[in-house]
């Protein structure tokens, strides 16, 4: 039990059709109903394909857990319809402080450009968005959630994967077309398929205390190296919501995790940090050890791996909840081509290919955010305080401070789905970039352009002096592309066309667009390709690569 939430209790249920003579078949079965899990099956649900999802428990995630959630996987939780309560009841922050000693040396704003909907970073406690994510479910008629049902076999085969399930009235067996896993960390279903995957265990631990107590600490994240009440090691500081403070504690290898974990133990830290005699109560307490370890592949025939039974990393960055969202964001749009015959099985390994590219910018940062907070010999110690006491006044050193890179969307900027640059622009909306936001006004109503991109291709063309010759017939494509209109503040668009009004000049400046500038999308928000000019052969070229079908 936990004082600031109430865990609900879901009842126990079947599949449609489970449990009988014969054995049924589903398009799409999800296993695990964490926020990644969840996250791939509302995707689905959106896009009309009914899906099952299968879960062991019958409740939200026990403690915290994932608390720091990144613009961009708020970005696509807005596309599922669960942005909005996520925000409202998290915490927003940008600004993350160092501090060495009693110093701070170092501090940093995830948020430089004003003009974007969502905050850098939000803290919440996982329970709460797992809460949300089934209260978006229920709105859909073609999900099945299914709590109390346990997979124990997994055996691919042919066109199937055939699944065997325990619950409280037995087994039961299913097939579907797609299997899509999010069962943890640990994975029995990585296990059970004899699927390795490797990287590295780091020989250090670290105590989570959750406390609720009243403080007016600003809604920042606060990092120490060495401070005075917990000499020689590091801590990290977080509000979350319901005055709940996330404070890890660095306590080495050596330590007793269940020796750390009572209270006659945890609240001398706590108090010793404080400094003062405020009241607080202990939420939640857990030790971990962490690892940076992918899969080889996150695709293996007709199943695949999302979150963190793909890739894992030191929580040091907010990279496991925020990178597992970003994989079923990859996955969904093009399982869903491929389901409706619209593109080659191909297309699917492109999923493993970007996201294991992805895993690895991940785990890449992670190791060295963890090798600088926790250096394993004297010199590499002596190397670190000696660049945190050179950060508080030389720049320079402010740039080797290595608290956390915190979690970025990832650049598929090497992917075979991209059409290459063939015009001169300056910036970063690169093809494989993941969007940028900017403020624009549509029919007459202030807005963003996130909310109106996004689960199909669309074709944005900057200030037309007129109608694109080709674009309707770009709209009843096989795959089709929607073409929109950018102007400037004041602009109107040639007429048929639908308009985004720049009314504070972001895009233009963002993505580099001159009049007739034309920036094709992909579905999960990402550029795959853009030219000075339009031409619609040009599209239709870059969506057949986009698709695999080129």
């Amino acid at each position: 039990m936990l004082k600031t939430y109430s865990y609900p209790k879901f009842d126990f249920r079947l599949p449609t059709g489970a449990g009988g003579d014969t054995i049924p078949r589903y398009p799409v079965v999800v296993v695990g109903a964490g926020p990644v899990g969840m996250a791939a099956a509302i995707d689905l649900a959106q896009q009309g394909v009914p899906v099952v999802i299968l879960d062991d428990d019958d409740t939200v995630s026990v403690g915290s857990r994932g608390v720091c959630y990144a613009k961009r996987a708020l970005e696509v939780l807005d596309r599922l319809g669960v942005g909005d309560p996520v925000v409202d009841k998290g915490v927003s922050w940008n600004v993350g402080r160092t501090f060495f000693r009693e110093e701070e040396v170092y501090n940093f704003n995830l948020k430089p450009n004003a003009d974007q909907k969502r905050p850098g970073m939000i803290n919440l406690q996982q329970y709460y968005l797992e809460e949300y994510e089934i209260d978006r479910l229920k709105q859909f008629d073609n999900v099945e959630l299914c709590w109390k049902n346990k997979v124990v076999g997994v055996e691919p085969a042919g066109d199937k994967v055939t699944v065997k399930v325990q619950t409280p009235d037995g087994f039961y067996t299913l097939e579907t077309d797609w299997l899509i896993v999010g069962d943890g960390a640990r994975s029995p279903i990585r296990s059970m398929l004899n699927l390795d995957i490797d990287g590295k265990i780091f020989m250090d631990r670290f105590l989570i205390a959750d406390v609720v107590m009243e403080a007016e600490f600003p809604p920042e994240r606060w990092f120490w190296f060495d401070p005075p009440f917990h000499p020689g090691q590091s801590v990290l500081l977080h509000r979350q919501s319901d005055n709940c403070w996330r404070i890890d504690f660095q306590l080495g290898w050596q330590a007793d995790p269940e020796e750390e974990k009572k209270p006659e133990k945890v609240i001398p830290r706590i108090q010793a940090m404080l400094g003062d005699d405020r009241p607080f109560e202990l939420e939640w307490v857990s030790v971990y050890t962490f690892q940076c370890r992918r899969m080889n592949e996150f695709r293996h025939g007709r199943v695949f791996f999302v979150g963190d039974c793909a890739h894992q990393v030191s929580p040091f960055g907010a990279r496991g909840a925020n990178s597992g969202i970003q994989d079923t964001d990859n996955l969904v749009w093009k399982l869903k081509l491929v389901m409706d015959g619209k593109a080659p099985e191909t297309l699917l390994d492109t999923y493993s290919a970007e996201r294991t590219w992805g895993a690895d910018e991940n785990l890449m940062n992670s190791t060295r955010s963890t090798d600088f907070i926790t250096p394993k010999s004297k010199t590499s110690l002596t190397f670190r305080n000696a660049t945190l006491g050179l950060a508080r006044k030389h720049p320079f050193a402010r740039a080797l401070v290595n608290s956390g890179r915190l979690s970025v969307p990832c650049f598929y900027a090497e992917s075979r789905l991209n059409t290459p640059d063939v015009d001169g622009f300056m910036g970063d909306m690169i093809p494989g970039a993941p969007m940028e936001d900017a403020s624009i006004r549509v029919d007459g109503k202030d807005g963003w352009l996130l909310d109106h991109v996004g689960n199909k291709f669309i074709a944005l063309v900057y200030a037309p002096e007129a109608a694109p010759a080709g674009a309707d017939a770009l709209l009843s494509d096989s795959i089709p592309v929607t073409t929109i209109a950018v102007v400037p503040p004041g602009g109107k668009a040639p007429a048929g066309m639908i308009a985004f009004e720049d009314v504070k000049g972001t895009f233009a400046k963002i993505y580099d667009a001159k009049p007739g500038t034309v920036h094709l999308l992909r579905p999960d928000q990402h550029v795959t390709a853009r030219w000075r000019k339009f031409d619609a052969g040009l599209i239709r070229a870059a969506i057949a690569r986009a698709t695999c079908n080129a």
